[in-house]
């Protein structure tokens, strides 16, 4: 039997004595539990299993690649790690689960590790309170998205966390199913379908991620209890493109999210009693859309600022409150006025737009949406309301976006003093003696 020295120095020089340097593999199983095994510089080839409490640590340069089937790295042990290392070329079967990495035990750590040509990224498979870290994951451009794996996929697992991991062309970049309380935070996701995806998790908290130039930011279904704070969604463009879908989900909380320039800001349907407070939605074609079975959502204290449309309902009218406790939200085309000067529009703001109107009786005026014609009917609906468009109501708008911007940070955020044009969106976040703006440079649009 070879000793663990000797396994070590094969793997390490290459070669002993003329043999050919050993497997992963062969060090992994010479292990006792709680130790830790390096992976030397170079490229090792073959898949890895742990059935042992082990830490399994790359060294600079070092990579294992996988057989081209199954997964490349599947943990079975608790509590083991994985550090450091590249892993690719994972097999090719979605039901076989095969990613990367493969976690079928709970309490490990997974952290800085880069995967590339692999089918699932990270695989959580009944593996409850893992940290998923820092790693870096690029799914198969050569596949369509249909037929690509999640970035990281978590399936019937509980009390997990994913932190600060960069995430690009998967098919989505999380997707949750059937896990409470999992926490993600500090991750971007960017060139797949859904950023981020829910199917049955409830209890779920994301905060402090960036989701761009995907086709939907998030998309949210059959969920409860979800918290989403200071995330971004922006750029999400396509055919049937959103910043945030809400699919049946309920008692959720969006709080100081920022969605810019997506073709739909938020969509709803079947999603009931959730919150909104201190969002930026801008630069939307359209901010919301909302059938009318979304039921008793609340918005209040948000900034709406140049939406095309700010409001598209299927249906005739929803119970949505847009206001709380006297605080409506900021609408950057209000003209109403203050002569009181408590910070609230004395007159109401009706939610709606003659040319979403239009749209829906003759889709082919879409082709205008971007055109002057279509502000210049906005404007003269303000001027000349002959059409009664929408029954919502923002009863106390709000005249300016308030001083809580002022401890929301962002990414993107950006110190200015002034300025404001056609390519770009100056919003004002603090007091006007602190002078803080956010600039958001606005895309070329696209179909």
């Amino acid at each position: 039997m070879i000793s663990r020295l000797t396994l070590s120095l094969m793997l390490f020089a290459g070669a002993i004595a003329g043999l050919q340097a050993q497997s992963v593999q062969d060090l992994v199983n010479a292990a006792g539990s709680g130790d830790t095994v390096r992976v030397p510089s170079g490229v090792w080839t073959g898949n890895v299993v742990l059935r042992t409490r082990i830490v399994l640590l790359g060294e600079s340069g070092s990579t294992i690649r996988g057989g081209g089937e199954g997964s490349c790295v599947t943990v079975l042990a608790d509590s083991c790690t994985v550090e450091g290392i590249a892993i690719e070329r994972s097999g090719n079967a979605l039901v076989h689960e095969d990613a990367g990495i493969l976690l079928r035990s709970d309490a490990n750590l997974v952290r800085n590790n880069r995967l590339f040509d692999i089918l699932f990224g990270i695989y959580l498979y009944r593996s409850d309170g893992n940290v998923i870290e820092g790693n870096t994951i690029e799914g198969r451009q050569n596949l369509d998205e249909g037929e690509r794996g999640s970035g990281v996929h978590i399936w019937d697992s509980q009390n997990n966390r994913l932190i600060g991991n960069t995430i690009r062309h998967a098919r989505d970049g999380f997707y949750i199913q059937n896990a409470s309380h999992t926490w993600i935070e500090s991750n971007e996701v960017s060139d797949l379908r859904y950023g981020l995806h829910y199917m049955y998790a409830d209890s779920n908290t994301f905060v402090g991620n960036r989701f761009h130039d995907n086709v939907a930011g998030a998309a949210v279904m059959y969920s409860h209890g979800i918290v989403m704070r200071r995330n971004e969604f922006m750029r999400n463009r396509g055919f049937t493109s959103y910043g945030i879908l809400f699919q049946d989900c309920h008692g959720m909380t969006a709080d100081s999210n920022l969605i810019v320039d997506n073709v739909v800001g938020m969509f709803f349907e079947a999603s009931t009693m959730n919150r909104f407070r201190h969002n930026v939605i801008a630069q939307n074609d359209i901010a919301l859309r909302m059938f009318q079975n979304a039921e008793r959502n609340v918005f209040s204290e948000n900034a709406f600022v140049d939406n095309i449309i700010p409001l598209s309902l299927v249906g005739r009218r929803t119970d949505t409150k847009w206001s709380e406790n006297g605080r409506g939200n900021y609408w950057s085309d209000y003209d109403g006025y203050d002569l009181d000067g408590d910070g609230v529009g004395d007159v109401p703001l009706r939610i709606q737009n003659v040319f979403d109107y239009l749209e829906g009786q003759q889709p082919a005026f879409r082709l205008y949406l971007y055109s002057p014609a279509s502000k210049a009917l906005s404007a003269a609906t303000k001027a000349f309301p002959i059409l009664q468009l929408s029954a919502e109501m923002d009863d106390a708008p709000l005249m300016r976006i308030n001083p809580w911007w002022n401890r929301v940070e962002h990414p993107i955020a950006a110190t200015a003093t002034s300025g404001r044009n056609s390519s770009t969106l100056a919003i004002l976040l603090a007091a006007p003696a602190v002078g803080t703006i956010i600039i958001v440079t606005r895309r070329r649009r696209r179909a």
